[in-house]
């Protein structure tokens, strides 16, 4: 074959290899719809610890450095905390970050450590990784932006969460270590409550206007797609609710008052739906932080159903908190910034 012939059809061979590669993207894009949220609108994503490549191979380990800064992965089974049991908070190993506690561990099976939640989301950064030519979601350290491992929707309840860590990127705080972490991520004096009422627009503003309560943040919590965009939870398909999460001190609001209050804001009889918003993701739900928050919450919907108040029964959901994803900036304190509410 002539060689003019040959580079033809070379030629010819890497046209149709990159096309077929850009036919590949598009029909992962399609199965697996994952958000990009390393690009999302709002999400700082500039690490706030930086240093130099030769910065980070003085202070890490060289397992360290290719899997934190070079995206490598360790053995499976290799590693010193996949069998590894002891109370404490797992932290990033080259910033110190507190990344998970020791109660989110559970055994997968696959050989790396593994993690239903992180103990913040703000903690943790992720990106689309498509280097083994299938979409997976990374994650990273918000901190100083090294490699943890990767995220999946194949663990157990409440968060149907795997978060697959590779144990080179973490070191472990005992419990009882001086200094280590305290097991709530907000200050000792106050609390976290969780609530779904329909818009989360309104729910913010009316849960937010309590006294005793220091701070709100809305978001996507209840469903099972990880870190979901506003466009994914509106097409009720991530099982995800609008929901407000609400840090408070106890000392000025008790939980049961922020919980009557819950009900007197919205009609808790409707299913899915709350005023003229329609969809599973506008369903009335408390998401409960511990057994004394469920037993609480519990007490005072028995007493609702019982007093006749209302001619339906309670549709408001009772279930253990899971992840929480803070939705999209423009989307936070939405009546201050414009004004209004849903309803």
């Amino acid at each position: 074959m002539p060689i003019r012939i040959k580079i033809a059809v070379l030629a010819l061979a890497t046209i149709l290899g990159l096309a077929g590669w850009k036919g590949l993207n598009a029909l992962i894009e399609r199965e697996s719809p994952r958000p990009d949220i390393y690009s999302r609108e709002g999400q700082d994503m500039t690490p706030k610890v930086k240093k130099t490549d030769k910065e980070w191979k003085a202070a890490l380990t060289p397992e360290q450095f290719d899997v934190m800064r070079k995206c490598g992965t360790e053995r499976p089974f290799s590693g010193k905390y996949n069998d590894y049991w002891e109370k404490g908070v797992y932290v990033c190993a080259a910033c110190g970050t507190p990344l998970f506690r020791s109660e989110t561990k559970y055994e997968h099976g696959t050989g790396w450590p593994s993690f239903t939640t992180p103990v913040d989301e703000k903690n943790i950064e992720y990106r689309d990784d498509y280097s083994l030519l299938v979409k997976r979601i990374e994650v990273r350290c918000a901190t100083c932006g090294a490699h943890l491992g990767h995220v999946f929707d194949d663990g157990p309840e409440p968060t149907f969460l795997h978060f697959c860590v590779n144990s080179a990127a973490m070191d472990f705080r005992p419990e009882a270590a001086a200094g280590a972490p305290a097991p709530r991520t907000e200050t000792a004096a106050t609390e976290t409550a969780t609530f779904a009422a329909g818009c989360f627009w309104g729910v913010e503003y009316k849960m937010g206007k309590r006294p005793g309560v220091v701070s709100t943040v809305v978001g996507y919590t209840g469903g099972t797609t990880v870190a979901p965009t506003y466009e994914e939870v509106c097409t009720d398909r991530t099982g995800h609710a609008e929901a407000v999460q609400v840090t408070f001190d106890p000392a000025k609001v008790s939980y049961a008052d922020l919980v009557r209050h819950f009900f007197s804001i919205h009609d808790p009889t409707e299913v899915n739906k709350q005023g003229p918003d329609r969809g599973s993701q506008y369903r009335s739900a408390i998401f409960t932080h511990g057994e004394a928050q469920k037993e609480t919450a519990r007490k005072i919907m028995d007493e609702l159903e019982s007093s006749g108040k209302y001619k339906k029964r309670l549709a408001t959901e009772l279930v253990p908190a899971s992840a929480f994803y803070k939705a999209e900036e423009h989307h936070q304190k939405y009546f201050e910034k414009h004004g209004v509410v849903c309803y």
